[in-house]
């Protein structure tokens, strides 16, 4: 990676913040990062803006990115604009290290917000039609599905509740997992469970109340077998990250001793592949990638934080990043393994169904986790000796899977 480092990261808490703008979140996170960094508006020579829902619910089309950094004083420097749905913020943070490689840069930002939240409830789920193929919608729908048939659906476990169509495709994806492997609904509310108990440490989550899984089999239904408490909600927030390279940790001074490196940053894209080749997964072949970058096997990240849009999600990606063999997810989950303290620690933050999923600040929001932990400064949620950690953002769906996933290795300096 040509000793790229994280000197700075910043986020406002991830939540329903009526009272908050756009340009406001941007501003507090960026304030944050630069703080942590050392480092002023005038050190930042690129900036990456991440968001995917600024035009639909702001009216801000275009040019969102150099809208928000004049806003804090950002100018005369190279500005982009990033949208790639739910790994928009992923997204920036890879294209700020191209800059960084390409040496067209030496400190780089990238900051991802959404003010989702909005009087018009109709309006807020719009946010969510464009993120497939809008020409072949019934098509999607179709595919994606199929995957849940073959499993009853229980009486009583759908909601009659209007709810974005995503939602019933996670829940197909959750039956063709159980049809396959066996993973139970109980298994599934395991990993909810321990992500609203971490969540109870973090004081930047959305939700900071502990739930057992009993409690979270028996809170509303959404989609069999999701429950409400098993999904994530809509959120508004912004996070940022300060990057540097070689040259630039040295112009900012004091930065070193809290430097966390990248070993790896990679964005894929999937492939046509059939429901019966696990192999093939978008993240399981973006993390093969960064594991190869990285110079590390699986077995020694210590800590992850995957995209867990629904609980359902966690297992997967745990599977598809080798942190368990394909299958396993649920039933790791239900030992504790994926816990604070046990083998694998995943989603320390609460992941996206208690910390939050404001789209385009979510990959960011991983990192600022993932940078926290390395540094040792989690608090009651610290994973102990952490020195690798691994991040998964996906985004959007193509065929069925993700249309890009992001996966990003870090380690202690």
């Amino acid at each position: 990676m040509n000793d790229i480092y994280i000197v700075g990261v910043g986020m406002t808490p991830f939540g329903r913040l009526l009272d908050r703008s756009v340009y406001d979140m941007v501003g507090e996170a960026v304030g944050l990062a630069l703080k942590d960094a050392g480092a002023s508006t005038a050190d930042i020579e690129s900036a990456y803006y991440a968001g995917a829902t600024n035009g639909v619910l702001q009216d801000q089309t275009a040019i969102p990115g150099p809208i928000a950094m004049r806003h804090l004083g950002i100018e005369g420097v190279p500005v982009f604009s990033v949208e790639n749905a739910c790994a928009s913020g992923s997204s920036a943070f890879n294209l700020a290290i191209m800059a960084l490689q390409a040496g067209s840069c030496d400190i780089a930002l990238a900051v991802g917000a959404e003010k989702m939240n909005i009087a018009d409830k109709s309006k807020m789920f719009a946010v969510f039609d464009g993120g497939w193929d809008v020409a072949t919608v019934e098509q999607n729908k179709a595919t994606l599905l199929a995957m849940g048939d073959g499993v009853s659906v229980p009486p009583g476990t759908m909601s009659e509740r209007p709810y974005s169509v995503f939602m019933d495709v996670y829940a197909a994806l959750c039956r063709y997992h159980m049809k396959t492997y066996g993973t139970t609904q109980r298994q599934i509310a395991a990993v909810a469970a321990k992500n609203h108990a971490h969540s109870v440490h973090n004081p930047l989550a959305q939700f900071q109340k502990a739930f057992s899984i009993d409690e979270v089999l028996a809170s509303p239904p959404i989609a069999y077998p999701l429950t409400t408490l098993m999904c994530s909600a809509i959120s508004d927030g912004a996070a940022a990250v300060v990057l540097c390279n070689a040259a630039g940790l040295k112009r900012l001074n004091g930065a070193a001793g809290r430097a966390v490196k990248v070993l790896a940053s990679v964005i894929q894209t999937g492939t046509n592949r059939k429901l019966d080749e696990p192999h093939k997964i978008v993240a399981h072949l973006a993390a093969k990638k960064a594991y190869e970058i990285a110079g590390v096997p699986p077995g020694e990240v210590n800590v992850a934080e995957v995209h867990d849009a629904s609980a359902m999600g966690e297992i997967l990606n745990a599977e598809s990043l080798m942190l368990v063999p394909f299958g396993q997810g649920g039933p790791a989950a239900e030992r504790g393994d994926f816990t604070v303290g046990g083998k694998i620690p995943i989603n320390p933050s609460g992941g996206l169904e208690s910390k939050g999923h404001p789209i385009g600040a979510t990959g960011l929001g991983q990192i600022h986790e993932l940078v926290t932990q390395l540094r040792g400064e989690a608090g009651k949620r610290q994973v102990k000796k952490a020195r690798i950690a691994i991040q998964e953002n996906g985004g959007g769906l193509y065929g069925i899977e993700e249309a890009v996933v992001a996966v990003t290795i870090l380690a202690k300096a």
